[in-house]
């Protein structure tokens, strides 16, 4: 697997409005787009900062992934996103070489990407998202 770089850099909020004010007012941020997956138990908002991007995560509830990880941790930094070209052989790739995927097919994610986890257990306690744009 070749990744073709960092997509974004997740991280969980408690005040989703709150925290895009804060990367707007800290750091000029802009905001890209804001989303709702009512499947995965999320809003989203994604933030330019020059040519990279942080997603800002809100839990739609508390039995939701966001919603326990805030539960357990807090707001902080959730995931790492790597995008790929070719997801199902990337995720063959990450299996074959022993890693423990969370997703073992795409599914959908934010903004109409195809998505797909990687435990943290594989990756020094770092959950990894790997992206593709279709």
């Amino acid at each position: 697997m070749e990744p073709r770089g960092i997509h974004h850099v997740g991280v969980a909020v408690a005040d989703l409005d709150g925290a895009v004010s804060t990367y707007e007012r800290l750091f000029g941020a802009s905001l890209e787009r804001r989303d709702t997956l009512p499947e995965q138990g999320v809003e989203a908002a994604a933030m330019r900062l020059g040519g990279g991007r942080v997603e800002l995560l809100a839990a739609l509830g508390e039995d939701t992934p966001v919603g326990r990880f805030l539960s357990k941790r807090g707001p902080g930094m959730h995931h790492l996103a790597l995008e790929v070209g070719d997801l199902p052989a990337a995720l063959h790739d990450v299996a074959a070489a022993g890693g423990e995927l969370i997703d073992p097919a795409p599914r959908k994610g934010l903004y109409g990407m195809q998505v797909a986890f990687v435990h943290p257990e594989s990756t020094d306690g770092v959950l990894v998202e790997l992206v593709s744009r279709g």
